[in-house]
């Protein structure tokens, strides 16, 4: 079995693969005040849960944001299940050809989402990333990582809006029955949700025409499902995309 690892700033996703399939994940809270030793207690009582022994894992591959949690990470599974994991974003065989000012500096979720989209839906290609940012990735026909637009994620944008505003109260993320608010909670849902969805139709919309008109639209992240339903250019929601690409990536660098 192969241990794939998606360390986000808002939660770490886990998925154990076996002959290509994902047959079960975990998703935790982000905690960078955690040590390796503590991760690796949580890890191996997920294992244990779900009866899984960890010498029957053969490879771990990891695709990280956060760069204290990437070293944790890495020492966790080379002392507690004796492997030298994969980093994204620092393998010898790169799997897609990443055309920026600086390829380096590309998100490993990014590099990731883009390699599951591709696996799945060919090229070219726009993933949607609903995290802690909105990011817009595009791929062209040639399969390669062009470049990305990042906007703020669904949440942090509320959160920012319920401090700015002092009479502004904080509301669940629900889609409102119609646009217009009739009250305070009413209206900051619709301007959250259609809002967004707005965004996201603009900028698909902008990518396409510049990747030549045509492109598939993939979106990920915890929040995919609740803009999805609201637009019209996604064409797919794959919750654990990410977690296929870092899968894809380990296995091209055997």
């Amino acid at each position: 079995m192969i241990l794939c690892i998606d360390i986000g700033n808002t939660n770490i996703k886990m998925g154990l693969y076996e002959s290509g399939k994902l047959v079960t994940h975990w998703r935790i809270f982000t905690d960078i005040s955690k040590l390796a030793d503590e991760y690796a207690v949580l890890l191996l009582s997920l294992f244990t849960s779900e009866k899984i022994e960890k010498e029957n894992i053969d490879g771990c591959a990891i695709s990280s944001v956060v760069p204290e949690l990437t070293v944790a990470f890495h020492d966790l599974v080379k002392r507690h299940l004796g492997l030298e994991a994969v980093i994204v974003g620092q393998v010898k065989k790169p799997v897609i050809r990443i055309n920026t000012d600086n390829p380096a500096e590309v998100g490993p979720d990014l590099i990731a989402n883009a390699v599951g989209a591709i696996s799945l839906f060919g090229t070219p290609v726009i993933v949607v990333g609903f995290g802690t940012a909105t990011t817009f990735a595009a791929v062209s026909k040639d399969k390669v990582f062009e470049g990305v637009a990042i906007a703020p994620g669904i949440g942090t944008g509320a959160e920012s809006l319920f401090k700015a505003g002092a009479m502004l109260p904080a509301v669940d993320l629900h889609k409102p029955d119609q646009v217009i608010g009739k009250n305070t909670i009413l209206s900051l849902q619709s301007g959250l949700i259609y809002g967004f969805a707005g965004l996201v139709e603009g900028i698909v919309a902008r990518m396409k025409k510049e990747l030549g008109g045509e492109a598939k639209v993939v979106a990920t992240g915890g929040l995919a499902g609740l803009i999805s339903g609201e637009v019209d250019c996604i064409d797919a929601v794959e919750p654990e995309l990410t977690l296929l690409g870092v899968r894809i990536i380990y296995e091209h660098n055997q």
